[in-house]
């Protein structure tokens, strides 16, 4: 590792009452691949978009490091690749069209673009899929698209949201060794999973989330001497034994569903009222 790349200052991260992250401090070096863990609710997904700059913190600073000059992240956006939770691809464009839109949009010509593609898809055993519509894919293929397109504009940093999340076992496989490849290269990767196991393959050092509050970081090491367990797992269940936080969030009903739910309770209605 060498040099500082990213740095979070105390950050709070507030939605209503509910603190997401709580005076939150982490710097993460150049060529370290960190695994991002804890269940449900814990913080992970506003705390990448945090460092995307997707979202603006309460308080507290996120800084992007660039030649010893430390600036806001918002100015760095393009410095970093984002594979989401929801994929997002276009359907009714092929594989490379959905990379080739994203990559321009950063101003990457398409051949420099390309020729990443084609090296990273041939990884991930897509290389000969780049020019089908995506409308057909798998969840796995659909998963690999948008990695493919986290990394065709040469990014500093990726940020990984669950990467292998409802992926087959030899998908995920794929994944997890083109992480590996990064990290060899001298990459910078947050991992953000709920499975310990799998950060342990890929990780060399753990971050664990609970509640918006930062409960560890370190080396895989480090959290068993410090939690005095055997496992990554016990350690985890250790440091979270508090329980997790509920989120009580009621799904607004679109105009659409409204109308269909209407008209279809007074259709049962109607049925009924004949059988009687």
């Amino acid at each position: 590792m060498s040099g500082l790349l990213l740095s979070v200052k105390n950050v709070t991260k507030s939605f209503g009452k509910i603190n997401a992250l709580e005076n939150l401090s982490i710097d993460i070096q150049k060529g370290a691949v960190i695994g991002l863990v804890g269940s449900n609710g814990a913080g992970k997904t506003t705390f990448l978009r945090l460092l995307c700059g997707l979202y603006r913190p309460n308080s507290g600073n996120v800084v992007f490091i660039k030649d010893g000059i430390e600036d806001d992240i918002e100015k760095f956006r393009k410095s970093i690749g984002v594979l989401p939770e929801s994929t997002g691809l276009y359907h009714r464009l092929t594989a490379w069209e959905n990379i080739r839109y994203h990559s321009r949009l950063h101003g990457i010509d398409d051949t420099i673009s390309w020729n990443r593609t084609l090296r990273f898809s041939k990884a991930l055993s897509i290389n000969e899929d780049l020019m089908r519509h995506t409308r057909g894919f798998s969840r796995g293929m659909r998963q690999k698209t948008a990695l493919l397109r986290a990394l065709a504009h040469g990014p500093e940093i990726l940020l990984l949201d669950e990467p292998t999340a409802g992926l087959d076992v030899t998908s995920a496989r794929l994944v997890r060794k083109l992480v590996l490849q990064l990290k060899e290269e001298g990459g910078t990767v947050i991992y953000s999973t709920h499975n310990l196991s799998e950060a342990e393959k890929v990780c060399d050092r753990i971050i664990i989330m609970h509640n918006g509050q930062l409960r560890f970081d370190g080396t895989n090491e480090d959290l068993l001497s410090e939690t005095d367990t055997k496992s990554l797992e016990d350690a985890y269940v250790k440091l979270t034994n508090d329980d997790a936080r509920i989120k009580d969030k009621v799904e607004q009903e679109g105009w659409f569903a409204k109308t269909w739910r209407q008209i279809f309770t007074r259709n049962i209605e109607y049925a009924f009222q004949e059988d009687e």
